[in-house]
């Protein structure tokens, strides 16, 4: 059956200007890390990316390593374009990223030049594009020049492979730097991507300040803690939840009782203001305007639907966020 997208999907979204650049991006935009790859039902997949884009999530999130394997997740997104999404490509802000392992050899890792092209070039053969819209240096590399990396950046603008261009887990002195070499290169830096969430506070130590004072835009990763901050672990570890799995970042052993505690008096907080526990948590990053945009997984279209009602309140009050700080720290 031929996708038609929603007529009304740019009605209820929220679009934030991205740093200093004329580039709007969805509130919530969508990544494919998890749910997405080659051992993953690709109906769901497909689902799960028409719902979003039916919902005016316009961005997309990838990197060259997702799947598993790696690369599966950028080919089965091409196949999802050149079927459902061809007639809305220019609607879409579509992403890509290399720093993490992906091919064997000293050139498939890292923030090598030599490294970072070739991976491009993968990206778009397997998605089927011409260029993508931003393109990250997924981590700093501590073994190669930061000007080579960022030059890098630069030439794949020039070449017409990338319209922007972002960088992910850069700290606030290594990004500072970035900005410098960038703004020299003649192409600014438009987006940083760190992992945020009211477990993982570090950004607001320095980095934050830096990317405001540049005007360099900011996509939230893991806002949820990977799903610690879900209804998932309110009574300890289900058996199908990511913490459970074996390849997951999220480990037994960070589900503590401690954790459990302040995720049950956070979801307490969360029902108060009318809201899922998801809900609150994706509208606190957001607070205040400082996140350009919070970057959510989904395993399902109903956490998709569920995640886009955030932004039906995205204000705290101070005394809501005075009560989530003194459970933070408790």
């Amino acid at each position: 059956m031929t996708y038609l997208a929603s007529k009304e999907r740019y009605q209820t979204m929220k679009y934030n200007r991205c740093g200093h650049s004329g580039l709007l991006l969805p509130a919530i935009s969508l990544g494919l890390w998890h749910n997405f790859g080659g051992v993953d039902s690709f109906e769901n997949g497909r689902a799960m990316l028409r719902s979003a884009f039916d919902l005016g999530i316009t961005h997309f999130d990838l990197a060259n390593n997702y799947g598993p394997p790696p690369g599966s997740a950028e080919e089965m997104f091409g196949k999802i374009l050149k079927t459902d999404f061809a007639p809305y490509r220019d609607e879409m802000v579509i992403s890509s990223k290399a720093g993490y392992h992906m091919w064997d050899g000293p050139y498939g890792d890292w923030g090598s030049k030599k490294y970072l092209m070739a991976s491009l070039d993968q990206s778009l053969k397997r998605m089927g594009l011409d260029y993508v819209d931003i393109f990250y240096s997924h981590r700093p590399d501590p073994n190669t020049p930061l000007e080579e990396t960022m030059g890098a950046l630069d030439l794949m603008v020039r070449q017409g492979k990338a319209l922007y261009v972002g960088i992910s887990s850069y700290s606030a002195e290594q990004t500072e730097k970035a900005v410098k070499i960038l703004n020299e290169l003649g192409t600014p830096l438009l987006i940083h991507q760190p992992n945020y969430s009211m477990f993982n506070r570090w950004i607001e130590d320095g980095l934050q300040d830096v990317l405001s004072n540049n005007g360099v835009g900011s996509i939230a990763f893991c806002p949820l803690a990977q799903g610690l901050l879900t209804n998932k672990y309110l009574s300890g570890i289900p058996k199908d939840s990511r913490a459970a799995k074996d390849h997951s970042f999220l480990k037994e052993d960070q589900v503590t009782e401690e954790v459990v505690s302040k995720v049950q008096r956070l979801n307490e907080l969360a029902l108060e203001r009318g809201q899922s526990l998801v809900q609150m948590a994706l509208a606190w990053v957001l607070r205040e305007g400082k996140v350009t945009t919070a970057l959510i997984g989904a395993s399902k279209v109903s956490q998709i639907e569920e995640n886009v009602r955030a932004l039906d309140n995205l204000d705290f009050s101070q005394e809501e966020l005075e009560k989530i700080n003194h459970i933070l720290q408790g």
